[in-house]
């Protein structure tokens, strides 16, 4: 029995190491073993490329499915995939950029911003045109990976927040959709009305105060990043209005609690009270709407963010994307995989939306045409967001730098009001001066 048990234990362990080690596309060792030259190919002449990203198995196992037809295609380049959770990938890619062992091609969402600060992302711009046509590609998301006058980003997906709602939630309490030029007095209204009518333990929306923070100050012609000129885009009274926002809707009720909001986070598909039918509105990605449908019965709708004095604030933004190596040995192979990663229509088809929705035109167009209730949801949504930005342009959005530790402090102000630690003025002053403080320490 004691045998059995261990070739079992032994049998797990292996199975666990495939799925967090390194994918090999073509039945060779993870030139991390040594067995590649020095210059990056293998001994049958190939060139091998790393690439890293993060994400569940599903996400896994559709890039390793894609990266098998660029390996086909590119019979002379040899894919090295490696995966790691979303909490532990920024450490382990930091890791190995101190070490220089980074991969050749990595993924990183809106902390672009801080590796390119870093100097360790490859510039694009010799293999434009070459190794990588960008024609057919959305303006936007060309012009948010041009950092510091190079281009150092390829977007991999595109999305666009919307308020996912919970449509039966609002036939429950008899409360009609919202029209799409609702404003953030409607919000407040509706959210109250909701809560009143559903009854204890209802609520009409989640506070995402640091979520919604940026597409606040659009609407009122300020960001939190100003790129262009590398200052933050905002003044301590730009951001104390949308706190002083949020505290009163939550004191007149309608709001998640904060104790709920801690322990079911509106973005947590396992825990989110949108799917437990206890919440009828929060912020999201449009990219996470399938997610979010595939766990409730009841329908889902994305809604345009409540307008503002200068519109909605919403941008078709850049989900996730690639950025290579600066170090690489194999630039121009780096250029055609991304290529590959942004034209080719049967990648597209195994990759759908999971990163959001495809950058160039022709194949938004294709999976449109097979898309099913749900993606058909999420395509118009983000049709309509590309559409608006026409008449009503906002600036591209970036995070500012360090924008981790930006990120947690906003978090504990906003949880800092919510159990009345602090008052909001109070709140908002320390949160002002400490995101100057990270902002200046990560120049």
């Amino acid at each position: 029995m004691f045998k059995r048990f261990m070739i079992g234990m032994i049998t797990s362990l292996l199975l666990f190491v495939t799925a967090c080690s390194g994918t090999d596309h073509t039945g060779t060792n993870d030139a991390s073993n040594g067995n590649g030259n020095d210059n990056g190919t293998t001994e049958g002449g190939q060139v091998e490329l790393r690439i890293m990203w993060w994400g569940d198995q599903k996400r896994a196992d559709i890039t390793n499915e894609a990266l098998k037809i660029f390996q086909a295609k590119h019979p002379d380049i040899k894919i090295v995939g490696e995966f790691a959770p979303s909490s532990g990938y920024f450490d382990k890619l930091n890791t190995q950029l101190a070490s220089g062992t980074a991969p050749d091609i990595f993924f990183l969402g809106g902390n672009v911003v801080d590796y390119a600060k870093k100097d360790v992302l490859l510039n694009l711009d010799p293999y434009v045109g070459n190794e990588l046509n960008l024609d057919g590609m959305d303006e936007t998301m060309i012009e948010y990976g041009r950092l510091d006058g190079k281009l150092q980003h390829i977007s991999a997906g595109a999305n666009a927040r919307g308020i996912v709602v919970n449509q039966a939630l609002f036939e429950k309490a008899g409360v009609p959709l919202p029209a799409s030029d609702w404003d953030w007095a409607d919000y407040v209204a509706i959210s109250k009305e909701l809560s009143d009518k559903l009854g204890d333990g209802f609520y009409g929306t989640y506070n995402f105060t640091v979520d919604g923070m940026d597409i606040y100050l659009k609407q009122r012609g300020k960001q939190l990043y100003d790129m262009k000129n590398g200052t933050l885009g905002f003044a301590k009274e730009d951001i104390l209005e949308w706190f002083q926002y949020w505290e009163k809707t939550s004191a007149s009720g309608g709001v998640v609690t904060p104790e709920l909001q801690v322990s079911n986070p509106h973005d947590d598909t396992s825990k989110s009270l949108l799917i437990t039918g206890k919440a009828a509105m929060t912020l999201l990605p449009s990219n996470q709407l399938a997610a979010f449908q595939s766990l409730t019965e009841d329908p889902l709708v994305l809604l345009p963010v409540p307008r503002g004095p200068k519109g909605t604030g919403v941008v078709f933004e850049s989900s996730q994307g690639l950025s290579g190596y600066a170090n690489t040995k194999h630039p121009k192979e780096v250029a055609i995989l991304m290529d590959f990663w942004i034209h080719d229509p049967e990648a597209a088809k195994i990759l759908g939306n999971d990163r959001g929705v495809p950058v160039t035109e022709a194949n938004r167009n294709l999976l449109q045409e097979g898309a099913g209730p749900v993606e058909e949801i999420v395509y118009n949504y983000t049709n309509l967001v590309s559409e608006a930005t026409k008449t009503e342009p906002f600036d591209v959005s970036y995070n500012p730098p360090g924008f981790a530790e930006f990120s947690k402090l906003a978090q504990t102000t906003n949880q800092e009001i919510g159990f009345g630690r602090k008052s909001v003025e109070q709140a908002v002053s320390d949160f002002y001066n400490g995101t100057v403080r990270i902002f200046e320490s990560n120049q």
